[in-house]
């Protein structure tokens, strides 16, 4: 984990640095002696090592500071724990937002993330709850028309992309029936529309990969034997089939579940969600680098341990997989 976190920081780094332009370029260009002094503020006129090791210094490394406590851009700490005496426990520091005076990057995160958080771990509930009955329905119905009536709707939610089918629930649910409201976030009604619209692709995914997976494990020994010893066809189902069948749905669960939590961009924008999505894209267009490294290793950190659960649960699902 941390040299997979190490490898994406580096590559990181270095690839925002390697577009061309910088953070304080506009159409209306500023003053050099302007611009020279925010370099000098923001330590973008000291070499690119010294850059990366001072930035990645302020996420690492724990510090202890005394004094009263003094809300600062630069020094806004994810974690401030009071040690007693005016003396403070201090970690994790993604730094200040380029774009904004009193912003850092932590408050986008305490502010945003919580909000694409629970989008994203809604949707992630809708894509399994359709997506795994779909698909063991259809296994169980192999080239029957419900077979072929579950595939047809998980080939629908491949297809339509979120760009498309969220201005048609927006019309249908929230203009003509108005049943849900259009956009916005804060109540439990604006949460349906968008994370079905984001859930329902993930979820036709997850249908053909259960069918597939369900229709191999069917077929294998260990089956034959627990229905020859009398066990019902739903025991047999649900507790011997089903669970070994999860294994390759439950792979394509952990990097679902990071990018589905970290936010997305047209799904937010279309909903109007004040979430994370779109400070992964114009971060990037914005040249704010605290801002592009925070997001990325955000979603990098979230990956890397949404891996390491789904390796775990490997060993649940399966009894022949054992870590030693």
């Amino acid at each position: 984990m941390i040299v997979v976190l190490f490898a994406v920081s580096v590559v990181t780094f270095l690839l925002m640095h390697a577009v061309p332009g910088g953070p304080f370029d506009s159409e209306k260009k500023l003053p050099p002696e302007i611009i020279e002094n925010l370099n000098k503020k923001y330590r973008l006129d000291e070499p690119l090592v010294s850059q990366y090791l001072s930035y990645i210094g302020e996420i690492v490394v724990p510090r202890i500071e005394r004094g009263k406590l003094a809300p600062s851009q630069l020094s806004d700490y994810l974690i401030t724990i009071d040690l007693g005496g005016e003396t403070y426990l201090k970690w994790i520091n993604f730094g200040p937002t380029y774009k904004s005076k009193t912003r850092s990057v932590n408050d986008i995160f305490r502010e945003q993330l919580p909000v694409s958080a629970q989008l994203g771990v809604w949707a992630l509930l809708i894509a399994l709850g359709i997506g795994i009955p779909l698909g063991a329905v259809a296994a169980l119905n192999r080239n029957k028309p419900v077979d072929y009536m579950a595939m047809s709707v998980a080939i629908t939610g491949v297809s339509v992309p979120v760009i498309v089918l969220g201005p048609i629930l927006i019309w249908l649910f929230g203009i003509t029936w108005r049943w849900f409201p259009v956009t916005g976030w804060g109540t439990p009604s604006h949460v349906v529309m968008p994370a079905f619209a984001l859930g329902f692709a993930s979820s036709a995914l997850i249908a053909r990969l259960t069918r597939a997976s369900l229709l191999e494990v069917l077929n294998e020994d260990y089956i034959r034997t627990a229905r020859s010893k009398g066990l019902s066809e739903r025991v047999v189902i649900i507790i011997h089939a089903l669970k070994n069948a999860m294994i390759p749905v439950v792979t394509v669960v952990g990097p679902l579940f990071a990018a589905l939590v970290t936010g997305t961009f047209v799904t937010e924008t279309i909903f109007g969600i004040p979430g994370m999505g779109r400070y992964f894209v114009t971060s990037i267009t914005n040249r704010d680098y605290p801002v592009i490294m925070g997001t990325v290793l955000l979603y990098a950190m979230l990956l890397v341990l949404a891996n390491v659960l789904v390796d775990i649960a490997y060993a649940w699902l399966d009894p022949r997989i054992r870590y030693t």
